[in-house]
Protein backbone atom coordinates (compact mmCIF):
# COMPACT_ATOMS: atom_id res chain seq x y z
CA UNK A 1 0.00 0.00 0.00
CA UNK A 2 1.36 3.41 -0.96
CA UNK A 3 1.67 5.59 2.12
CA UNK A 4 0.91 9.29 2.17
CA UNK A 5 4.36 10.80 2.54
CA UNK A 6 5.28 14.22 3.80
CA UNK A 7 8.58 13.76 2.12
CA UNK A 8 11.23 14.70 4.61
CA UNK A 9 14.08 12.40 3.72
CA UNK A 10 17.34 14.23 3.10
CA UNK A 11 19.00 13.88 -0.25
CA UNK A 12 22.74 14.21 -0.27
CA UNK A 13 22.74 17.75 -1.56
CA UNK A 14 20.77 19.23 1.31
CA UNK A 15 24.09 20.62 2.41
CA UNK A 16 23.37 23.68 0.31
CA UNK A 17 22.00 26.49 2.42
CA UNK A 18 22.42 24.41 5.58
CA UNK A 19 23.03 27.56 7.57
CA UNK A 20 20.39 29.71 5.93
CA UNK A 21 20.48 32.29 8.66
CA UNK A 22 23.89 33.38 7.39
CA UNK A 23 22.70 34.27 3.92
CA UNK A 24 22.15 37.94 4.62
CA UNK A 25 23.24 40.40 7.27
CA UNK A 26 20.60 43.08 6.82
CA UNK A 27 20.56 46.26 8.86
CA UNK A 28 16.95 47.20 9.46
CA UNK A 29 17.11 50.02 11.98
CA UNK A 30 16.06 53.44 10.76
CA UNK A 31 18.94 55.91 10.43
CA UNK A 32 19.10 58.90 12.73
CA UNK A 33 18.72 61.21 9.75
CA UNK A 34 16.07 60.03 7.26
CA UNK A 35 18.44 59.28 4.40
CA UNK A 36 21.80 59.02 6.12
CA UNK A 37 23.72 55.93 5.17
CA UNK A 38 20.73 53.88 4.08
CA UNK A 39 22.58 52.11 1.26
CA UNK A 40 25.25 50.02 2.93
CA UNK A 41 26.80 46.94 1.32
CA UNK A 42 25.43 43.86 3.03
CA UNK A 43 28.67 41.92 2.60
CA UNK A 44 29.31 38.73 0.67
CA UNK A 45 26.48 36.22 0.40
CA UNK A 46 26.61 32.46 0.30
CA UNK A 47 26.02 31.70 -3.36
CA UNK A 48 24.26 28.50 -4.35
CA UNK A 49 25.96 25.99 -6.60
CA UNK A 50 23.57 24.84 -9.30
CA UNK A 51 25.87 23.21 -11.82
CA UNK A 52 25.44 19.66 -10.55
CA UNK A 53 22.23 17.67 -10.86
CA UNK A 54 20.77 16.46 -7.56
CA UNK A 55 20.82 12.89 -6.39
CA UNK A 56 17.56 11.27 -7.37
CA UNK A 57 16.95 9.39 -4.21
CA UNK A 58 16.84 5.63 -3.87
CA UNK A 59 15.18 3.89 -6.79
CA UNK A 60 12.58 1.38 -5.63
CA UNK A 61 13.60 -2.24 -5.82
CA UNK A 62 11.91 -4.40 -8.48
CA UNK A 63 9.58 -5.89 -5.89
CA UNK A 64 8.71 -2.61 -4.17
CA UNK A 65 5.13 -1.62 -3.54
CA UNK A 66 3.49 0.48 -6.23
CA UNK A 67 1.48 0.32 -9.39
CA UNK A 68 1.31 -2.84 -11.43
CA UNK A 69 3.52 -3.24 -14.47
CA UNK A 70 1.48 -1.30 -16.97
CA UNK A 71 3.05 0.68 -19.81
CA UNK A 72 -0.19 2.62 -20.29
CA UNK A 73 -0.34 3.74 -16.66
CA UNK A 74 -1.07 7.44 -16.10
CA UNK A 75 -0.58 8.90 -12.61
CA UNK A 76 -3.07 11.59 -11.64
CA UNK A 77 -1.11 14.53 -10.20
CA UNK A 78 -2.31 17.79 -8.64
CA UNK A 79 0.15 20.63 -8.06
CA UNK A 80 -0.99 23.61 -6.03
CA UNK A 81 0.94 26.02 -8.29
CA UNK A 82 1.90 25.87 -11.95
CA UNK A 83 5.66 26.28 -11.42
CA UNK A 84 5.77 22.90 -9.62
CA UNK A 85 3.15 21.55 -12.02
CA UNK A 86 5.30 22.35 -15.03
CA UNK A 87 8.29 20.54 -13.57
CA UNK A 88 6.43 17.39 -12.56
CA UNK A 89 4.67 17.30 -15.95
CA UNK A 90 8.03 17.34 -17.72
CA UNK A 91 9.33 14.65 -15.40
CA UNK A 92 6.26 12.43 -15.67
CA UNK A 93 5.77 12.90 -19.39
CA UNK A 94 3.09 10.69 -20.96
CA UNK A 95 2.66 8.76 -17.72
CA UNK A 96 1.27 11.66 -15.71
CA UNK A 97 -1.82 13.81 -15.97
CA UNK A 98 -1.00 17.05 -14.16
CA UNK A 99 -3.49 19.65 -12.96
CA UNK A 100 -2.06 22.89 -11.60
CA UNK A 101 -4.57 24.78 -9.48
CA UNK A 102 -3.09 28.30 -9.40
CA UNK A 103 -2.41 29.38 -12.97
CA UNK A 104 -4.14 32.76 -13.36
CA UNK A 105 -1.50 35.51 -13.68
CA UNK A 106 -4.02 37.97 -12.24
CA UNK A 107 -4.25 35.99 -9.00
CA UNK A 108 -2.11 36.76 -5.98
CA UNK A 109 -1.26 33.23 -4.79
CA UNK A 110 -0.86 34.49 -1.22
CA UNK A 111 -4.55 35.39 -1.21
CA UNK A 112 -5.94 32.32 -3.03
CA UNK A 113 -9.00 30.56 -1.60
CA UNK A 114 -9.82 27.03 -2.67
CA UNK A 115 -13.16 25.91 -4.06
CA UNK A 116 -15.15 22.70 -4.54
CA UNK A 117 -13.38 21.89 -7.81
CA UNK A 118 -10.02 22.06 -6.05
CA UNK A 119 -11.28 19.73 -3.33
CA UNK A 120 -12.47 17.18 -5.89
CA UNK A 121 -9.17 17.38 -7.80
CA UNK A 122 -7.14 16.76 -4.64
CA UNK A 123 -9.40 13.89 -3.60
CA UNK A 124 -8.97 12.15 -6.96
CA UNK A 125 -5.19 12.65 -7.17
CA UNK A 126 -2.69 9.89 -6.52
CA UNK A 127 0.07 12.44 -6.03
CA UNK A 128 -0.25 15.97 -4.61
CA UNK A 129 2.52 18.60 -4.62
CA UNK A 130 2.32 21.55 -2.23
CA UNK A 131 4.76 24.43 -1.83
CA UNK A 132 4.01 24.71 1.90
CA UNK A 133 5.66 27.36 4.17
CA UNK A 134 2.29 29.06 4.60
CA UNK A 135 2.01 29.73 0.87
CA UNK A 136 -0.77 27.26 0.13
CA UNK A 137 -2.32 26.33 3.47
CA UNK A 138 -5.60 25.80 1.62
CA UNK A 139 -3.95 22.81 -0.09
CA UNK A 140 -2.80 21.31 3.20
CA UNK A 141 -6.36 21.65 4.49
CA UNK A 142 -7.79 19.89 1.41
CA UNK A 143 -5.34 17.02 1.79
CA UNK A 144 -6.24 16.64 5.46
CA UNK A 145 -9.96 16.74 4.70
CA UNK A 146 -9.54 14.12 1.98
CA UNK A 147 -8.15 11.56 4.43
CA UNK A 148 -6.81 9.22 1.72
CA UNK A 149 -3.89 7.39 3.32
CA UNK A 150 -2.90 5.84 -0.03
CA UNK A 151 -2.13 9.25 -1.51
CA UNK A 152 1.46 10.49 -1.88
CA UNK A 153 1.97 14.11 -0.82
CA UNK A 154 5.12 16.16 -1.35
CA UNK A 155 5.31 19.16 0.98
CA UNK A 156 8.32 20.88 -0.52
CA UNK A 157 8.89 23.42 2.25
CA UNK A 158 8.81 20.71 4.92
CA UNK A 159 11.25 18.63 2.91
CA UNK A 160 13.67 21.54 2.68
CA UNK A 161 13.33 22.43 6.34
CA UNK A 162 11.99 25.89 5.50
CA UNK A 163 9.78 27.21 8.31
CA UNK A 164 7.12 29.91 8.33
CA UNK A 165 8.78 31.28 11.45
CA UNK A 166 12.19 31.57 9.80
CA UNK A 167 12.03 35.15 8.60
CA UNK A 168 12.89 36.51 5.19
CA UNK A 169 15.52 33.87 4.38
CA UNK A 170 14.81 30.61 6.18
CA UNK A 171 11.08 31.31 6.17
CA UNK A 172 10.82 32.64 2.62
CA UNK A 173 8.04 30.70 0.81
CA UNK A 174 9.19 31.57 -2.73
CA UNK A 175 11.14 28.32 -2.97
CA UNK A 176 10.97 28.03 -6.77
CA UNK A 177 13.18 31.13 -7.07
CA UNK A 178 15.99 29.21 -5.37
CA UNK A 179 17.84 27.13 -8.02
CA UNK A 180 19.17 24.62 -5.50
CA UNK A 181 15.71 24.09 -4.02
CA UNK A 182 14.27 23.51 -7.49
CA UNK A 183 16.86 20.86 -8.27
CA UNK A 184 16.20 19.13 -4.95
CA UNK A 185 12.44 19.24 -5.50
CA UNK A 186 12.82 17.57 -8.89
CA UNK A 187 14.83 14.82 -7.20
CA UNK A 188 12.01 14.24 -4.73
CA UNK A 189 9.43 14.21 -7.51
CA UNK A 190 11.45 11.54 -9.28
CA UNK A 191 11.62 9.45 -6.12
CA UNK A 192 7.86 9.75 -5.55
CA UNK A 193 6.90 8.86 -9.12
CA UNK A 194 9.12 5.79 -9.17
CA UNK A 195 7.72 4.75 -5.78
CA UNK A 196 4.17 5.05 -7.11
CA UNK A 197 5.02 3.19 -10.34
CA UNK A 198 8.23 1.15 -10.00
CA UNK A 199 7.68 -0.45 -13.40
CA UNK A 200 8.18 2.98 -15.01
CA UNK A 201 11.51 3.68 -13.34
CA UNK A 202 13.51 3.49 -16.59
CA UNK A 203 11.14 5.94 -18.27
CA UNK A 204 11.19 8.40 -15.36
CA UNK A 205 14.97 8.11 -15.17
CA UNK A 206 15.34 9.28 -18.77
CA UNK A 207 12.84 12.10 -18.18
CA UNK A 208 14.76 13.11 -15.06
CA UNK A 209 18.05 13.28 -16.96
CA UNK A 210 16.45 15.44 -19.66
CA UNK A 211 14.84 17.78 -17.15
CA UNK A 212 17.91 18.29 -14.98
CA UNK A 213 20.04 18.92 -18.07
CA UNK A 214 17.55 21.58 -19.16
CA UNK A 215 17.55 23.20 -15.71
CA UNK A 216 21.34 23.18 -15.54
CA UNK A 217 21.40 25.02 -18.88
CA UNK A 218 18.80 27.49 -17.58
CA UNK A 219 20.77 28.25 -14.45
CA UNK A 220 23.98 28.89 -16.35
CA UNK A 221 22.54 32.39 -16.82
CA UNK A 222 22.85 32.86 -13.07
CA UNK A 223 26.58 32.20 -13.29
CA UNK A 224 26.83 34.77 -16.10
CA UNK A 225 25.01 37.38 -14.03
CA UNK A 226 27.08 36.67 -10.94
CA UNK A 227 30.36 36.84 -12.87
CA UNK A 228 29.51 40.23 -14.39
CA UNK A 229 27.39 41.98 -11.77
CA UNK A 230 28.14 40.52 -8.32
CA UNK A 231 27.96 43.26 -5.70
CA UNK A 232 25.66 45.50 -7.76
CA UNK A 233 23.16 47.29 -5.50
CA UNK A 234 19.55 46.32 -6.21
CA UNK A 235 16.21 46.59 -4.44
CA UNK A 236 12.96 44.63 -4.44
CA UNK A 237 9.40 45.39 -3.40
CA UNK A 238 8.93 41.88 -2.05
CA UNK A 239 10.85 38.92 -0.63
CA UNK A 240 10.33 36.97 -3.85
CA UNK A 241 13.74 38.17 -5.09
CA UNK A 242 15.82 37.25 -2.01
CA UNK A 243 16.82 33.80 -3.28
CA UNK A 244 17.86 35.01 -6.74
CA UNK A 245 19.74 37.97 -5.32
CA UNK A 246 21.72 35.54 -3.22
CA UNK A 247 22.38 33.14 -6.10
CA UNK A 248 23.56 35.95 -8.39
CA UNK A 249 25.64 37.71 -5.74
CA UNK A 250 23.69 40.96 -6.03
CA UNK A 251 23.60 43.35 -3.06
CA UNK A 252 19.91 43.46 -2.12
CA UNK A 253 19.48 46.45 0.19
CA UNK A 254 15.70 46.77 0.55
CA UNK A 255 14.56 46.76 4.19
CA UNK A 256 13.62 43.16 5.07
CA UNK A 257 10.70 44.44 7.12
CA UNK A 258 9.28 46.12 4.01
CA UNK A 259 9.69 43.08 1.74
CA UNK A 260 8.32 40.64 4.28
CA UNK A 261 5.30 42.78 5.13
CA UNK A 262 4.35 43.12 1.47
CA UNK A 263 4.72 39.37 0.94
CA UNK A 264 2.38 38.73 3.86
CA UNK A 265 -0.17 41.29 2.70
CA UNK A 266 0.55 43.72 5.54
CA UNK A 267 1.48 47.40 5.66
CA UNK A 268 5.24 47.85 5.99
CA UNK A 269 6.52 49.69 9.09
CA UNK A 270 6.83 53.43 8.52
CA UNK A 271 10.56 53.37 9.21
CA UNK A 272 11.10 50.77 6.47
CA UNK A 273 9.12 52.87 4.00
CA UNK A 274 11.29 55.92 4.73
CA UNK A 275 14.49 53.88 4.42
CA UNK A 276 13.36 52.29 1.15
CA UNK A 277 12.45 55.64 -0.37
CA UNK A 278 15.80 57.09 0.61
CA UNK A 279 17.59 54.14 -0.95
CA UNK A 280 15.78 54.63 -4.25
CA UNK A 281 16.59 58.35 -4.21
CA UNK A 282 20.26 57.84 -3.31
CA UNK A 283 21.59 57.19 -6.82
CA UNK A 284 23.19 53.90 -5.69
CA UNK A 285 20.42 51.44 -6.55
CA UNK A 286 20.73 50.14 -10.10
CA UNK A 287 17.61 47.97 -10.43
CA UNK A 288 14.27 47.70 -8.63
CA UNK A 289 12.62 44.28 -8.91
CA UNK A 290 8.85 44.75 -8.83
CA UNK A 291 6.47 41.86 -8.07
CA UNK A 292 3.69 42.33 -10.60
CA UNK A 293 1.39 39.88 -8.79
CA UNK A 294 1.56 41.60 -5.41
CA UNK A 295 0.74 45.18 -6.31
CA UNK A 296 -0.27 47.58 -3.53
CA UNK A 297 -0.40 51.38 -3.32
CA UNK A 298 2.89 51.41 -1.41
CA UNK A 299 4.73 49.16 -3.91
CA UNK A 300 3.36 51.22 -6.78
CA UNK A 301 4.61 54.36 -5.02
CA UNK A 302 8.09 52.83 -4.71
CA UNK A 303 8.04 51.96 -8.40
CA UNK A 304 7.21 55.57 -9.29
CA UNK A 305 9.97 56.86 -7.01
CA UNK A 306 12.46 54.48 -8.64
CA UNK A 307 11.49 55.58 -12.14
CA UNK A 308 11.75 59.22 -11.10
CA UNK A 309 15.30 58.61 -9.89
CA UNK A 310 16.59 56.73 -12.95
CA UNK A 311 16.43 53.30 -11.30
CA UNK A 312 15.70 50.60 -13.87
CA UNK A 313 12.51 48.71 -12.95
CA UNK A 314 11.98 45.09 -13.96
CA UNK A 315 8.89 43.03 -13.17
CA UNK A 316 8.73 39.45 -11.96
CA UNK A 317 5.72 37.22 -11.31
CA UNK A 318 5.00 34.55 -8.72
CA UNK A 319 3.49 32.05 -11.14
CA UNK A 320 4.35 31.14 -14.74
CA UNK A 321 3.31 33.90 -17.14
CA UNK A 322 2.01 33.15 -19.67
CA UNK A 323 0.60 29.95 -18.13
CA UNK A 324 1.28 28.06 -21.38
CA UNK A 325 5.06 28.46 -20.96
CA UNK A 326 7.25 25.87 -19.31
CA UNK A 327 9.08 26.65 -16.08
CA UNK A 328 12.31 27.05 -18.08
CA UNK A 329 10.78 29.46 -20.61
CA UNK A 330 9.32 31.62 -17.87
CA UNK A 331 12.30 31.67 -15.53
CA UNK A 332 14.68 32.02 -18.46
CA UNK A 333 12.79 35.15 -19.53
CA UNK A 334 13.08 36.61 -16.04
CA UNK A 335 16.81 35.90 -15.85
CA UNK A 336 17.30 37.48 -19.27
CA UNK A 337 15.32 40.55 -18.19
CA UNK A 338 17.46 40.81 -15.07
CA UNK A 339 20.65 40.68 -17.12
CA UNK A 340 19.36 43.39 -19.47
CA UNK A 341 18.32 45.61 -16.53
CA UNK A 342 21.72 45.25 -14.86
CA UNK A 343 23.51 45.82 -18.15
CA UNK A 344 21.70 49.08 -18.93
CA UNK A 345 24.44 51.61 -19.80
CA UNK A 346 22.55 54.38 -18.02
CA UNK A 347 20.48 53.98 -14.87
CA UNK A 348 16.79 53.96 -15.71
CA UNK A 349 17.22 52.66 -19.27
Amino acid sequence: MQRRTKVTFALALVVILAVAGGLYAYSVSAPAAPCAGVVTPTGPSLNDSVSAAPIRGVDPAPGAEGAANNSSLVINVVAAENFWGSLVAQLGGTHTHVLSIITDPNTDPHEYESNDSDAIAVKEAQYVILNNVGYDDWGTELVAADGDTNQTVLNIGDSLGVSVSGGIVTGNPHLWYNPSYVMQAVGWMYHNLTSIAPSLTAYFSQQYDNLTASLTSLYSEITTIRDQFAGTVVASTESIFVYLANATGLDLVSPPAFMEAVAEGNDPPDSSVVTFQCQLESGHVRVLVFNAQTVTPITTSMKVIAQSNNVTVMSVTETIVPPTDTFQQWMGGELSALYVALDAPVLGD
